[in-house]
């Protein structure tokens, strides 16, 4: 009996990702439009996660996120937004609901996924990865929708920012800069 208690921890734990990724490169999502994308693809770049959504009073940040990724694209920047109904179902649309608004509404042209859970039971495994490592600012759970996770070049997590802090702040727009810069 113990042995079967023993085995099927083994099987769970191997199942389950304890394999300890060493930076989000390690992760494969799927896109807005169902493809499964390696995030390496994005290796050598400065990356800004994002968890959005479409009903939300932080959702006009879509814009300001629009215009950041414009401004520092061509500099290697790239946002990656992952849509997701943790808070207050504010987030009910398809992934092809989600997909139309951003363009119509907003003019997204940053790379969106599919959307997924931020926090909970089913919390994607990107997601518990990146809201358990340290970092200067804080750690643990998601409080909100357009958290924002900024990600050095080598696929590290270097900086938090809780929803309220703009994609335009003076304290966002330094801290990429600073890892543009590297």
């Amino acid at each position: 009996m113990k042995f079967i208690v023993l085995s099927l921890i083994s099987i769970v734990m191997i199942g389950f990702g304890a394999n300890n990724p060493k930076s989000i490169y390690e992760f494969k999502m799927d896109n807005i439009d169902g493809k499964p994308v390696q995030l390496e693809k994005y290796k050598g770049k400065t990356i800004l996660i994002v968890n959005v959504a479409s009903k939300c009073g932080y959702t006009p940040q879509y814009e300001g996120l629009q215009a950041l990724y414009e401004e520092y694209k061509d500099e290697g920047f790239v946002i990656l937004g992952f849509p997701a109904n943790n808070f207050k179902g504010q987030e009910p649309g398809s992934d092809e609901d989600i997909k139309q608004f951003c363009t119509l509404e907003y003019g997204v042209e940053f790379p969106m996924f599919s959307k997924v859970s931020v926090k909970g039971d089913d919390q994607a495994e990107l997601f518990t990865y990146l809201t358990g490592l340290e970092n200067p600012d804080f750690t643990g759970d998601i409080k909100w929708n357009f958290e924002k996770f900024l990600i050095s070049k080598k696929g590290e997590l270097k900086r938090r920012f809780r929803s309220s802090v703009k994609p335009q702040s003076k304290e966002l727009v330094s801290a990429v800069e600073a890892e543009l810069s590297k």
